[in-house]
């Protein structure tokens, strides 16, 4: 047995790496899960950081719901879209490129459309003879730089209409076909307009997984044909080039690296595609296309500008997902990658970055592995998050200060998935050793407790030390009497409630469960882990309690269950604190004169009329304390005076009432414990104030019986 468990130790060390190898195995596979939750980690970062908007020679006509109200339903007239190219060009528009795509004939042309109509012969050779509406806007076509958009289908034989005005791009390093997304079929603007245009352009995107636009083509393929989009023959017919350049990586990282269009030149993906870096809506860049028709666009507006015309109206359906969130036209995905262009801020997905990745998920994840194999719990897993963080902080930097794409959620995940695979062996390995500590367990039921005896074995030993502690004691008033009014099993039930959460509320505040008594807690601080706060925490713990009892009590009330209030004392002292009792079970316990008072404060407050009293040992340790002094008393069975404080906020109803009231009862408490006879009279106009204030009446009642002073001997207990 003991061999076998020396060979499991030196299995040990491949846990980290079987997961580092997983997670290398899943960043080569880059399943849909990967690349959604990589692409979501981009998205935000784009979010966080958009591109700030430049204002370059980019606009686009915006055919939006205001140019449909003022002008018409779409489709336009083709004599309406050739006014719009005519507009342009008289403006000097340097190219235009229509998001839009002519595929069918103009409808509205008047040989169309007085086809159907029941008209005599000589009218009917007359409207014939009108023009028609597609060759207007092919006249228009030729006097002007415009790059016409067809789409791409994935079905098809393969091949492209012959009347496509397409130029051929020039090739270095290679064929990019190979590399370059593959379609089927055009559908193409027709001919009559097509070989008017200057140039045709694809406007096809390829959406991620989600379906959201975080790359535009530049170069795509239909057969074994390479076919430019929108975007490339906008750049070159803009600057007047003849032709364009694709040249191809090196043969560590096969594919497209670039594309140069005349003077620019575009960093691509392997496949062709400009990641987008997307600026925030701006109207800066948009024309609407209604303006544009009336007359009311400036040569400024236009004059030397790549234009493009697209659509923003919902009902065109020309809407895409965008990584800054919701959605966007189509037509405004061409024009950010325009604008990146020809302000060459692009976003880059290097070729070396799968390199760094995976360098990081090594080292980083073996590391942590080997750390939570060998080290604890705490160490490994603040390790953990440091190199977490500082992982996905390289991944924002490379972003925000390089504009560069680099993926930091595989390697995020190959290093928790380490941490976790090193954190259950070493967990696996320290079970045995730690069995005999578990045994234990069951005769303590505070968690820092188990933790204490966790990290000291030694003090399962009987015998105590000397601690200065604070105490918490609680009991339930009226308890016995509602056993006999109500069912004993109904009233067992409440009372498991009410225990539970003032015991869940002391763990809570880090005490130590000192005993239960029936209806009673008792609850100590700053032992068997010394708290320097301790009076702090007795403190807040008692207000917590009060606070959930009160409520409680409250809402059974109200279903008409007589639950009593609770009363609770506290104060602090040095005790003797330690395990009491034999070989056959342990009671960690505190014993001492503080441990009995802190009973006599809780049971005082049906004296007083209060709910919780506050020993002034216990209120010197609390900075800050919201209480009132309630008198010096002399507890059944003690000689010496202990100043007692209440809270004023321990949850019941007046507490606000009796904050606001604070600075005139510390007034006539002043002139009580000066022996002033006028504390009479302060204490009569605080009660005629304040008729249900207990602290009041019992010190009016006192001083009426002609006792002066502060302290306040008390006979019973």
């Amino acid at each position: 047995m003991r061999h076998v468990l020396r060979q499991l130790r030196r299995l040990y060390f491949f846990a980290p790496l079987l997961a580092v190898a997983l997670v290398c195995g899943l960043m080569l596979a880059d399943p849909p899960l990967v690349r959604t939750l990589r692409h979501a980690l981009w998205d935000q970062y784009q979010r966080l950081q958009p591109r700030v908007y430049q204002d370059t020679a980019v606009r686009v006509v915006d055919i939006d719901e205001a140019s449909l109200a003022k002008i018409g339903q779409w489709p336009w007239p083709r004599y309406r879209i050739a006014q719009l190219v005519e507009r342009l060009h008289s403006l000097e528009a340097a190219a235009v490129g229509f998001d839009v795509v002519f595929a069918e004939p103009d409808r509205t042309t008047p040989a169309a459309v007085s086809r159907d109509w029941p008209l005599p012969a000589a009218v009917r050779e007359q409207i014939a003879a009108l023009p028609d509406n597609d060759d207007l806007l092919a006249r228009q076509l030729k006097s002007a730089n415009v790059v016409l958009g067809f789409s791409l289908e994935r079905e098809g034989p393969g091949t492209v209409p012959p009347f496509m005005p397409l130029v051929a791009p020039v090739a270095m390093g290679g064929a990019p076909q190979p590399f370059v997304h593959r379609f089927g079929s055009v559908v193409a603007p027709l001919p009559v307009l097509s070989s008017s245009a200057a140039a045709a352009g694809a406007l096809t995107f390829v959406p991620d997984d989600d379906g959201v636009v975080r790359r535009v083509p530049l170069v795509l393929r239909v057969g074994d044909q390479l076919v430019p989009s929108l975007v490339t023959e906008l750049l070159r017919i803009g600057q007047g080039a003849d032709n364009y350049l694709v040249r191809m990586g090196p043969s560590s990282n096969p594919g497209i690296a670039e594309l140069r269009i005349g003077q620019v030149v575009v960093p691509t993906t392997r496949t062709g595609e400009a990641w987008v870096h997307y600026a925030t809506e701006r109207q800066q860049r948009l024309i609407p296309a209604w303006k544009l028709l009336a007359g009311e666009v400036t040569p400024a507006d236009v004059q030397g500008r790549l234009v493009l015309v697209g659509s923003s109206a919902q009902g065109l359906m020309d809407l895409r997902f965008s990584p800054l969130g919701g959605v966007i036209p189509g037509v405004e995905a061409h024009a950010q990658i325009l604008e990146q262009a020809l302000t060459d801020s692009y976003l880059y997905r290097p070729g070396w970055a799968v390199a760094v990745e995976a360098i990081t998920l090594v080292v980083a994840g073996l590391g942590i592995g080997l750390l939570a194999l060998y080290a604890g719990v705490l160490w490994s897993a603040l390790a953990t998050v440091a190199a977490l963080g500082a992982t996905i902080w390289g991944g924002w930097y490379a972003f925000s200060a390089q504009h560069l794409l680099l993926d930091s959620i595989v390697p995020s995940i190959g290093i928790f998935t380490a941490f976790l695979l090193g954190s259950m062996v070493h967990h696996f390995a320290s079970e045995r050793r730690q069995r005999w500590v578990r045994q234990a367990f069951s005769r303590y039921v505070s968690p820092n407790l188990v933790k204490h005896i966790v990290d000291n074995p030694d003090s399962l030993e009987l015998g105590g030390q000397r601690l200065t502690c604070s105490f918490v004691f609680t009991d339930l008033a009226g308890f016995t009497s509602l056993m006999e009014k109500i069912d004993p099993g109904e009233a067992v039930a409440l009372l498991n409630r009410y225990l539970d959460e003032m015991i869940h509320i002391a763990f809570a505040h880090e005490g130590t469960l000192d005993r239960i008594v029936g209806d009673a807690v008792a609850i100590m601080f700053s032992a068997p882990v010394h708290q320097p706060d301790h009076q702090k925490r007795a403190y807040d713990c008692a207000l917590a309690m009060q606070r959930y009892a009160t409520q409680y009590a409250l809402d059974l009330q109200a279903k008409g269950i007589p639950f009593g209030h609770t009363r609770i004392g506290v104060h602090c002292g040095e005790v003797i604190v330690g395990n009491f009792g034999g070989s056959t079970i342990f009671d960690y316990r505190a014993l001492g004169d503080p441990v009995n008072t802190a009973a006599r404060l809780e049971s005082v407050n049906k004296h007083l009329g209060t709910r919780v009293c506050l020993s002034e040992d216990v209120v010197a340790g609390v900075p800050g304390v919201l209480a009132r002094r309630v008198g010096r008393l002399t507890l059944k069975g003690k000689t010496r005076a202990l100043l007692v404080w209440q809270p004023l906020n321990d949850g019941l109803a007046h507490d606000e009432a009796e904050a606001a009231a604070l600075p005139a009862y510390e007034h006539a408490y002043d002139l009580m414990a000066a022996g002033n006879p006028d504390a009479l009279d302060a204490f009569e106009h605080l009660a005629h104030e304040r008729p249900d204030d207990p602290l009041v009446q019992l010190h009016l009642r006192r001083l009426r019986r002609g006792e002066s002073g502060e302290v306040i001997v008390m006979t019973d207990k």
